[in-house]
Formats: C-alpha cells, sequence, structure tokens
C-alpha cells in the first residue's frame, strides 16, 4: 500500500509526472481492451479487407484523440494559439514544444495497440488472407475452380469451422504463413519505436539544448501561471461572495432594527481582511473587465524593481540613488615619539 501512495504522490509531483501516468494508464488499458475484444472476422471476400485494417488502425486512431482530451494542456494550447497579440508576444517555439510534448505522450497508447496486434495476427490474416500465394503454399491446379471461387475459399480460411478448402490449400498453413508475417512486422514496428524514441531522447540536446530548455521554462511557466490565476481568481470570487452576504445581512439586521426589532450584532473578525482580498475591484463589472483585459493584452514578461525611499520621497522610478560625483579623499598622520 505504500508503494502505491509513493507512486501515486510522484504522478501528482509536477503536470509532466501525471501525464505520464496517465498514458501508462493508457497503454495498459489498451492491452485490456484488445484482449477482451471479442475479433470475429466476417470470412466475405469483399469484407475481410475492411475489418481486419479497421481493427488494426481505427482503435489507436481513437486512442490518440483521447490521449489529447485527457491532456490537461490542450485547453492551454488552444488559449494561448487564439489569444490576441496584446502586451505579450505569442513564441512559436512554446506552442511547438507544447503540442510535440502532448502529441508524443498521446502515441503511447495507439503504438502498444498496434504492436500488440501486430504480434497476435489475427488482423493480418484476416485482411490479406485472400491475398496468399496459392500457387507456392497449396493446389493451383485444383480442378473446377474460377477465380471468384477461389477468393471466396481463402476468405473462409480466418474461420476454421466453415472452411472447406482443404484439398485447395492447407487451413494451417496459411495461417502460420500469415502470422510470421504480422508478428515480423510488429516486432519491425517496436524496432522503429524504440529507435525513434532513442533519437528524440539522446540526440535533440545535442543540437537545440538552450532552444529546449527555453521552450521547456516558458511552456512550464504558462501552466503555472493558468494555475495561479485561476487560483486568485477563485480567492477574489470567495472574497467577494463573503462580502456581499456579510453587506447583505447586514442590511437585513439595519431592517430590523429599524423596525423596533432589538437584535445583537457583532462585527465580523475578517471583514476588514477580505476586503483587502478584493484589491479594488467590488462590481461585477470591474470584474469583467479585468477578465476581458487579461485574455487580450497579458502583462508583459518584465519584472520592474520597486523604487527606494529615501529622505526626500522616492529616488525615481525604481533607480538606485546616484552616486557622489566626488569620491571621498582620506588622510593619514604619522607621529614618532623621538
Amino acid at each position: 500500500m505504500d508503494k502505491f501512495r509513493m507512486i501515486f504522490q510522484f504522478f501528482q509531483s509536477n503536470q509532466e509526472s501525471f501525464m505520464n501516468g496517465i498514458c501508462g494508464i493508457m497503454a495498459l488499458a489498451s492491452t485490456q481492451m484488445y484482449s477482451a475484444f471479442d475479433f470475429n472476422c466476417p470470412c466475405l471476400p469483399h469484407y475481410n479487407l475492411a475489418y481486419g485494417l479497421g481493427i488494426l488502425l481505427v482503435p489507436p486512431l481513437i486512442l490518440f484523440l483521447l490521449g489529447f482530451v485527457l491532456n490537461n494542456n490542450i485547453s492551454m494550447l488552444a488559449e494561448e494559439w487564439r489569444r490576441p497579440q496584446g502586451q505579450r508576444g505569442k513564441d512559436p517555439a512554446v506552442l511547438r514544444y507544447m503540442f510535440c510534448s502532448m502529441a508524443q505522450r498521446a502515441m503511447i497508447a495507439p503504438a502498444v495497440w498496434v504492436s500488440v496486434t501486430l504480434l497476435d495476427g489475427k488482423c493480418i490474416t484476416c485482411a490479406f488472407c485472400t491475398w496468399v500465394p496459392v500457387e507456392s503454399l497449396g493446389n493451383a491446379s485444383h480442378p473446377r475452380l474460377s477465380q471468384g471461387e477461389i477468393q471466396r475459399i481463402l476468405a473462409q480460411i480466418p474461420c476454421k469451422e466453415i472452411y472447406s478448402g482443404q484439398q485447395l490449400i492447407a487451413n494451417e498453413v496459411v495461417v502460420r504463413y500469415l502470422r510470421c508475417i504480422s508478428q515480423a512486422l510488429g516486432w519491425c514496428f517496436v524496432l522503429l519505436m524504440t529507435t525513434l524514441a532513442f533519437l528524440v531522447r539522446s540526440l535533440r540536446p545535442c543540437f537545440s539544448q538552450a532552444a529546449f530548455l527555453k521552450s521547456r521554462y516558458w511552456s512550464h511557466y504558462i501552466d503555472i501561471e493558468r494555475k495561479l490565476f485561476d487560483e486568485t481568481c477563485a480567492e477574489h470570487a470567495r472574497s467577494f461572495a463573503k462580502v456581499c452576504i456579510q453587506q447583505f445581512f447586514e442590511s437585513m439586521s439595519t431592517d430590523l432594527v429599524a423596525a423596533h426589532c432589538h437584535l445583537p450584532r457583532k462585527a465580523p473578525v475578517d471583514a476588514g481582511e477580505d476586503t483587502e482580498k478584493l484589491l479594488g475591484i467590488t462590481d461585477q463589472g470591474t470584474m469583467n473587465m479585468a477578465l476581458k483585459s487579461w485574455h487580450r493584452c497579458k502583462p508583459p514578461l518584465h519584472l520592474h524593481p520597486r523604487a527606494l525611499p529615501t529622505g526626500n520621497g522616492w529616488a525615481g522610478q525604481g533607480q538606485a540613488p546616484p552616486h557622489p560625483s566626488t569620491p571621498r579623499r582620506e588622510t593619514a598622520a604619522y607621529y614618532s615619539c623621538v
């Protein structure tokens, strides 16, 4: 139990760890889905190819889109891409980094599905059973069979219970032949994905490490800024609602006192603190204008230092006090006792 708790805390440590955990869970779910899936080939010449390739390619596409949907950064990426320029420029490198990061994580579950499907071999056997070379694997000189009848018999190979072409070609031979090809393709696909992941992880820092670090930093900054903005809005909404409720009950108590109903009144302890959290935004129109301003023209990423107070007031606009024009001269006197 402690190990599961540690793993859960690791996944919650940051956004990347959380998304890596989600992608790992989706990869395991894809294997479980395939093992629980009841594969039924139609065993018809015009439907085997569509069914086999559909099972091979359509679920990975669904899992890929689902990986984007479960990624919390997809809305942040869309918002950053569609927002107006405002006072802060949009860096295309950061947007590319965010998209590539989401795409890499979303590709894990589809890659697992394709690998498991190819290594199992049922989809390839169903899709390409009519393409086997009968001349080299079976009895091509079987009499009284047209090309259409041969295709119909070969399409029944995945359905062993209805296959009736043992004299033309053995069912076990075709299944073993196509499964070997499918497994070879599966291992090649796994090797290709592993090689690409290795190259991306190992060679990328050798060419653009500085640009990669900058893109990664500002991507994390956008994520953290969005979370802090949401927390600040939630805190402001809580304080705004609390002050509104307090003013409502104070007005109600005032009306009751005016109606000669003397009730004990107790001043709220944290009313001043809640008022300070409002930051001067005390009506709906001002809050809506602040939210629109945040979306349209976000503040530039430049922090201004605070002005330093002096005896005569503030020394300029955040500038340090000027140095004296003439340097101080120090003299030393030596005495000797004779």
